[in-house]
């Protein structure tokens, strides 16, 4: 079973938050899962970690549609902080839009991080990828 360090999930939706959660048990070895109802808890947690020079996160499970922060503002912030080791993103969303799916895209060519866009529900399968790739 894959080692994880930590994991974050930014999910407003405790359905979704439940579900990732008891998938990434059974298929990842994980130090701690937290979890954030809005971007903007995740981000502030992330600079008190920068600032503490605790290991950031090595996974996000990241929803688009919060309330307070979205998800793009929430990678708006995150892409500025100066991170030098890549996080996995993962962007988990109910949309089916293509403009979405593009302004993920364009995430992507904006930052080192590695982003992925899923759509929920997000399935076993995925998440057991999703794990597999993270080096740690």
């Amino acid at each position: 079973m894959k080692k994880i360090n930590s994991i974050f999930i930014v999910d407003d939706d405790p359905i979704t938050v439940y579900g990732i959660k008891k998938i990434l048990t059974s298929v990842a070895s994980c130090d701690a899962i937290f979890e954030f109802k809005n971007g903007q808890m995740a981000i502030d947690r992330i600079k008190k970690m920068i600032i503490e020079k605790a290991e950031l996160p090595s996974l996000i499970f990241l929803d688009i549609n919060m309330p307070i922060m979205d998800g793009w503002e929430f990678l708006e912030e995150f892409i500025k902080l100066p991170l030098k080791n890549s996080v996995n993103i993962n962007i988990v969303t109910s949309s089916i839009d293509q403009y979405d799916k593009d302004k993920a895209e364009n995430f992507k060519s904006l930052t080192h991080h590695s982003i992925l866009f899923n759509s929920k529900p997000i399935r076993r399968t995925e998440i057991e990828e999703i794990t597999a790739a993270i080096s740690v």
